[in-house]
C-alpha cells in the first residue's frame, strides 16, 4: 500500500502537491495540539505524518528544480 501511495504522490502536479502538504501540515498541528490537551489513540501517527510531509517536500523541491512550479 505504501508503494502505491508514493507512486500516486509522484504523479501529482506541483499545485496538488503543495495543497496536499498544506493539508497535512494543518492535520499535524491539530494532532500536536490534541496530544497536549488529551489522549491520542495512535501516538505513532505523529511520526508518520511528519515523514509524509517531508516526502511531499522532496517531491515539491524536485518539481521546482525541474521548472514545473507554474
Amino acid at each position: 500500500m505504501a508503494d502505491s501511495k508514493k507512486k500516486n504522490d509522484k504523479e501529482l502536479s506541483y499545485k496538488e502537491l503543495v495543497a496536499k502538504r498544506d493539508g497535512l501540515k494543518k492535520e499535524y498541528m491539530d494532532l500536536r495540539f490534541k496530544m497536549v490537551i488529551s489522549h491520542v489513540d495512535n501516538p505513532m501517527q505523529k511520526r508518520t505524518m511528519r515523514r509524509e510531509i517531508a516526502r511531499l517536500n522532496t517531491f515539491i523541491q524536485q518539481k521546482e528544480l525541474a521548472g514545473e512550479n507554474k
